[in-house]
């Protein structure tokens, strides 16, 4: 054991140890090493020998090594898909087509999106003709894959090759309702024209435009019942698509495809309304060639007349970019108004006065005002001489003094009104000018205190600005006014802005000051649901206290209704928050509704009888009926006494009414 182990250690070689540790002085790399490896080619090896076979035997034993070699590099690497195709290609070409097929049914289990591989199987069925097998494949691949456009081809044209015109239509007709990509509507509208079904072809076009709503399809659409000669539908057909994109996304093309149809039709009046209509809805950047057509189309076709309307419309479309460009450039809108006043009639030439004197001068310096007054002169001149009518040149000099601050202020010390005043504050108000409209609001009020809704208006313009304390100045020495015409507005419109302002306690007292003025049951129920509302703790009790407060103080107000009113708020309130015994006290308080009668006097004085008329009595009135009752037994025993002194003075009467 001890020699065995010696040996052992014997055979052992000894590492080298290396002494001189530093680098060489010459280095070499993997790089060139690889290179002159290459170089030398001692790498290369020898191709194979050419092995001749003989008999079957040596067949059989090539054909075992060989599929060994293909699912040794299958079992190496599963997802690379050329090994697979290289092995199904292989028994594909000794015959071995059922091995072949189960090659590629493996295949497809490790990978079924790859359509490759999906191809090269269809094709080796369609290439030993079995035509049934290929068909199955073809709609196994578009059940997987229906967005994979080749499969959809290859199959309706294998359809077709076969002479199965019914099987390629059924494919293309699966094949549409996934609503594929333009070409293959294409390619089916194709199919059918060459088996010269027109009818399909145009039902196919039909779905085609409403699943790709494009410009080019209607257009093809068109010029497919052109060609074969149904011009009133390819009329149809362009009427149609000009209703469908509308106003909103309209094309150049469409319209020059249809104008360009109806001078093919000699329909020249047609061609003309197209173009007009189209260059009065499409903007001068994307009309440059419906301008070009048209042009060409009354060159060829059109008189003098024809050809200066074109000018005239280009023009037109320029000014309109320059006034939509910059509004206040008044000398552009001259010019516009004098080409409109040369050549069209009265109402446009109106419109397009009305959106020049709507661009209102932004700053009030005499230069920019200068040019603006002037297009007023011209309007009312134009109503006046052209269109010849008085009453609109009367209303066009009003408005425009109306409008026109020709002296600040003046006006308004000669004559102050009511419309003055506005329309000047208007005015103001556009022109962002909030200290000059302060100023006329003071005028204003100065000239009618009793105004409320100049008062609100005023109190409004400060909160806007954002001047709480000043609006509520305002509204104070509203309410202070010994007159006002719509007090009740101002007073709500004074607590809703303090409720905006979430200020609780100052909304409370306004309240108060109001019911110290008036006890309106309005103002009573506006005061309970505000403390409902403000959602703070201890809004019930509060609500609660409002309305006791109110039923004690409308005890005494002739007008039941009103309390009658405030009554069923209070109940309300309670049906909703309150609890068994708030609701049965509420119920107790309502009174009880009685049917009379009383008399009723004509205008003159004269009795006119009597009508009825429903009363409520409430429960302390009904508490208050001994008191009536012993009224009305001291008017009987008054009665009885009466009666008895008359029989004292007439004591025959007596004696024969006791013998009676």
């Amino acid at each position: 054991m001890a020699a065995s182990t010696a040996a052992g250690k014997q055979r052992i070689p000894k590492v080298a140890k290396v002494k001189n540790k530093a680098p060489a002085e010459v280095q070499i790399t993997a790089e060139q090493l690889l290179r002159e490896a290459k170089e030398r080619e001692l790498e290369l090896l020898p191709p194979p020998p050419q092995q001749k076979i003989t008999d079957e035997e040596e067949l059989n034993d090539y054909k075992l090594r060989k599929r060994k070699t293909f699912e040794d590099n299958i079992r190496k690497n599963r997802t690379v898909i050329s090994n697979w195709i290289k092995y199904a290609q292989w028994e594909e070409s000794l015959k071995e087509i059922q091995r072949a097929r189960s090659i590629y049914e493996r295949a497809l289990d490790v990978d079924y999106r790859n359509i490759t591989l999906w191809l090269k199987y269809a094709e080796m069925e369609m290439k030993n003709r079995q035509v049934n097998h290929a068909r199955n494949i073809w709609d196994r691949a578009i059940t997987t894959l229906p967005r994979v456009n080749q499969f959809w081809y290859k199959y309706t044209y294998m359809e077709e090759m076969l002479g199965n015109v019914a099987g390629a239509r059924q494919v293309f007709e699966r094949w549409m309702e996934w609503q594929p990509e333009e070409q293959a509507w294409h390619s089916y509208i194709n199919f059918e024209l060459r088996y010269k079904e027109v009818d399909r072809a145009r039902t196919i076009y039909e779905r085609f435009v409403l699943v790709h709503p494009d410009v080019k399809n209607w257009i093809k659409y068109a010029r497919f019942e052109e060609k074969h000669g149904y011009f009133a539908h390819a009329r149809k057909v362009y009427e149609r698509a000009v209703e469908f994109f509308g106003d909103e996304h309209m094309d150049e093309r469409l319209y020059v495809a249809f104008a360009k149809f109806e001078e093919n039709q000699k329909e020249f009046e047609r061609v003309r309304v197209i173009y007009k209509y189209a260059l009065d809805r499409i903007s001068k950047q994307e009309a440059q060639e419906l301008f070009k057509n048209y042009t060409i189309f009354e060159k060829k076709f059109g008189d003098r007349r024809g050809i200066e309307d074109i000018i005239v419309s280009k023009r037109r479309f320029q000014y309109e970019e320059e006034v939509k460009a910059n509004p206040h450039n008044y000398d552009a809108w001259f010019d516009y108004l004098r080409l409109v006043e040369s050549d069209a009639e009265a109402e446009t030439v109106r419109e397009v006065y009305e959106r020049a004197i709507a661009n209102v001068p932004p700053i009030q310096e005499k230069r920019h005002w200068k040019r603006y007054i002037y297009l007023w002169v011209n309007y009312a001149l134009y109503e006046e001489l052209e269109a010849k009518d008085p009453e609109r040149t009367r209303q066009v000099y009003q408005a425009s003094l109306e409008l026109i601050p020709h002296k600040k202020g003046t006006s308004i010390g000669k004559c102050p009104k009511n419309k003055l005043f506005k329309g000047y504050i208007e005015l103001e108000l556009q022109l962002r000018e909030f200290d000059r409209c302060r100023k006329l609001y003071e005028k204003f009020l100065e000239f009618g205190p009793e105004n409320c809704t100049s008062w609100i208006k005023f109190a409004e313009l400060e909160t806007i600005l954002g001047d709480i304390e000043r609006a509520r100045a305002i509204y104070e020495l509203a309410i202070s006014q010994p007159r006002l015409d719509m007090p009740e507005v101002l007073w709500k419109s004074y607590i809703d802005f303090e409720i905006e302002q979430e200020e609780t306690e100052r909304t409370r007292n306004l309240y108060r000051r109001l019911l110290q003025r008036t006890q309106h049951v309005k103002v009573w129920i506006s005061f309970a649901q505000f403390e409902l509302s403000s959602g703070k703790e201890g809004s019930l009790p509060k609500c609660r206290q409002i309305y006791e407060e109110a039923n004690k103080t409308m005890r005494n107000c002739e007008e039941k209704e009103e309390r009658l009113m405030l009554l069923e708020s209070w109940r309300s309130f309670e049906d909703e928050f309150g609890t068994t015994s708030d609701k049965e006290r509420v119920d107790k308080l309502m009174p009880e509704k009685v049917k009379k009668r009383r008399k009723v006097q004509a205008d003159d004085g004269s009795d006119a009888g009597w009508e009825e008329y429903y009363d409520y009595i409430f429960p302390e009135d009904a508490a208050n009926q001994p008191n009536l009752k012993l009224l009305a037994m001291a008017k009987l025993w008054k009665k009885q006494q009466q009666e008895k002194e008359a029989a004292k003075q007439d004591p025959d009467k007596d004696i024969d009414e006791s013998e009676s």
